[in-house]
């Protein structure tokens, strides 16, 4: 017998998000594409990931690779928070055991006034081409796409430092001691990073998630000052889509009040913080996504049961609320456990 999928639009994550009752909570996983699957690791030993990453067909492979494994309710296309930098003229590599690498990165008055703010549309086309390659394969699922793009504050990081920095030192300095460059920094990457979610929503993305990973870095009222406008004017470009849009940083307990001001439909909560003093500082308003610690991932199944069992105790009485991990999912995990979550996720009324 032939079944039908219902149409994306029905799917549990979009219908959650809707405020519509799920039969289920629905779950995705931050980095449920990528190093901890062996079909990943094989691709890699063939191509290096901007190779993936600027590759349709390899893109949508590995996009396509979790949903294929596991009854995830969403896909997120593969590519990464960074490549949108290169078309501003940086260039960008990936080392291994390093990590990214600006090999030019912003240091003066100079270099900011060089920065190009492009079309996404044409600097960023094979992501754009992934996300329509993929639309067929997760129509016919019922499952709807997440596109994603860096946050300003976390590209201004990599920008300034030039990859791995313990205390962005530099950025933090630029930021406070010369406001009329951060606005001139901060005011191109909310508008290429804004106008880049834009572009995957008219490709076929279903939401747009916005990663902060340097964000919880900052005092409360450094992020009120210096950040927030900029998080604002990237979702109010964002938001000309009409798609929900998802903001989350790492270590942003702290922030929780202000990123609730910003227009997010959602709001990522990681694993630091408790989900009901999150509700608390957020306020009614906002969907709730999180937010299992993701070493849980890597324990025994009866220790990651039970801090699945903490989650949702944490969650209880929030019917609109997202299972996910509090970051991304770790590249020592093992494929049985994100399994077993997802399917243990789905048991859970």
């Amino acid at each position: 017998m032939i079944t039908t999928a219902p149409p994306v639009a029905e799917s549990r994550l979009l219908r959650r998000i809707q405020g519509v009752p799920t039969d289920v909570t629905p779950v995705w996983l931050m980095r449920q594409a990528g190093r901890y699957m062996p079909e990943y690791r094989a691709l890699r030993q063939q191509h290096s990931l901007l190779e993936l990453i600027k590759t349709p067909e390899l893109a949508v492979d590995v996009t396509l690779q979790p949903v294929n494994a596991f009854d995830l309710d969403a896909a997120i296309i593969f590519s990464d928070i960074l490549p949108p930098l290169e078309g501003m003229g940086l260039e960008l590599s990936f080392l291994k055991g390093e990590g990214p690498v600006i090999h030019n990165p912003v240091r003066t008055a100079a270099d900011i006034a060089a920065l190009r703010t492009p079309d996404p549309r044409e600097s960023l086309c094979y992501t754009l081409e992934a996300i329509r390659l993929v639309r067929n394969e997760l129509d016919a699922r019922g499952l709807p796409l997440i596109g994603f793009a860096g946050a300003p504050f976390t590209l201004a990081c990599y920008a300034i430092e030039g990859g791995k920095s313990r205390y962005h030192e530099n950025t933090r300095i630029l930021m406070l001691a010369e406001p009329e460059l951060w606005h001139e920094l901060m005011t191109k990457l909310a508008t290429v990073a804004g106008e880049f979610l834009l572009a995957q929503a008219e490709a076929g993305a279903d939401v747009l998630n916005i990663f902060d990973t340097w964000v919880g870095e900052l005092a409360s009222h450094h992020y009120r000052d210096h950040v927030l406008p900029y998080v604002m004017q990237m979702i109010d470009i964002a938001a000309r889509s009409g798609k929900p849009i998802i903001l989350f940083g790492v270590g942003s307990g702290p922030l929780l009040d202000l990123m609730a001001t910003t227009g997010a439909t959602v709001i990522g909560i990681d694993w630091r913080t408790n989900l009901q003093r999150a509700r608390f500082r957020t306020g009614p308003e906002p969907i709730l996504q999180g937010n299992l610690d993701p070493v849980s991932l890597l324990a025994p199944w009866d220790v990651l049961r039970r801090e699945i069992d903490e989650v949702f105790a944490q969650a209880e009485g929030d019917s609109r609320f997202i299972f996910n991990l509090g970051h991304g999912v770790l590249p020592q995990t093992p494929v049985d456990n994100v399994r077993r979550l997802v399917d243990y996720v789905h048991q859970i009324r």
